[in-house]
């Protein structure tokens, strides 16, 4: 009975034991490199995993570009793969060059990949060219009248130039900075109706893919509409800001005005104020005179028929004055 639990327990131990060997030590990736013509050893394996690379991330690529004649080694592909680079994607670009015939070395595809550009998408974009469409670019002719304009560009990726290169949101820009100058430069807008291809070639002659990571193939132009009386509408508004003016100006003036009429009668009021002060002062001083001695009873007489023929003519005048005017 104890030999039969021994025994048990010895094969539980080489069981756990090769489980353990065979988890680590990735035999099977081994056989899977050797039947492909890949050379590696189980010690490089190992080391692969104490290093903490998976080894099938590097083993299985290293196999694919081994079988599409493409020739890799180990160091490449864990290098980038331990630079946070996606190992099996750089292969299967290098794959896709390699069968299109476009020349594309492994330090240059890893570079990419590191950038952040999907480097496949690039190669594949290289073979076949992608088509952006550009929003609605308005623009204004020298006539005022507005045109609404929706470009295409055919535009192929630049193997060369994908590190360190602008992206589509430049390509766009430029197309529709082209649009805005060929249709703002042109004296009616009838000129852009009747030769749409003339903006497409303005704006190719302006070299708009310098600097990106695009080569521009074609650019045309999808739609040409006719939008608003831009001018006549500026012309409304300023005319309308000129009535605005005017209006402000006449308010302004006529409040001076006002405040001019209103200044007059405060004067007025102040001089009848004072010759009506003037004029009580006159008894007053005619009494002192009584009193003095300075003015006698005839002359105050006099004075009175003075008075008196001044309001006769007075109210003859104003009668003369009446009559004229009913005239």
């Amino acid at each position: 009975m104890d030999q039969q639990i021994f025994s048990f327990i010895i094969i539980g131990l080489v069981v756990i034991a090769l489980i353990i060997f065979f988890s680590f030590v990735p035999v099977m990736l081994w056989i899977s490199a050797l039947a492909s013509g890949v050379k590696v050893s189980l010690l490089t394996l190992v080391a692969m995993r104490i290093r903490r690379v998976t080894p099938s991330r590097i083993i299985n690529p290293l196999i694919k570009a081994t079988k599409a004649g493409i020739d890799l080694n180990l160091n490449q592909l864990e290098s980038h793969y331990l630079a946070g680079g996606n190992v099996d994607r750089v292969v299967n670009a290098l794959v896709a060059a390699h069968r299109a015939n476009i020349t594309l070395e492994f330090e240059r595809a890893a570079a990419i990949d590191l950038a952040g550009r999907d480097v496949l998408l690039a190669v594949q974009m290289s073979v076949n060219p992608r088509v952006i469409e550009t929003p609605v670019v308005s623009a204004v002719a020298k006539d005022g009248i507005e045109v609404r304009v929706i470009a295409r560009v055919t535009v192929r990726a630049n193997i060369d130039r994908l590190v360190g290169g602008a992206g589509e949101e430049t390509i766009i820009a430029r197309v529709g900075e082209g649009i805005v100058t060929t249709v703002g430069s042109s004296v009616s807008h009838k000129n852009v109706l009747e030769n749409p291809d003339l903006i497409s070639r303005t704006v190719l002659d302006k070299g708009l893919d310098a600097g990106t990571a695009f080569e521009i193939l074609s650019i045309d132009i999808a739609d040409v509409d006719v939008g608003k009386n831009i001018g006549a509408h500026l012309q409304t508004e300023q005319a309308e800001a000129d009535k605005r003016i005017a209006q402000a100006k006449a308010e302004e003036r006529r409040a001076m005005a006002v405040a001019q009429e209103q200044e007059m009668v405060a004067k007025v009021v102040e001089m009848r104020a004072k010759v009506v002060e003037s004029e009580s002062e006159v008894p007053l001083a005619m009494a002192e005179a009584f009193r003095s001695g300075n003015l006698g009873i005839m002359d105050y007489m006099n004075y009175k028929n003075v008075s008196a023929d001044t309001q006769m003519r007075q109210s003859i005048s104003e009668m003369n004055d009446g009559k004229s005017d009913k005239e």
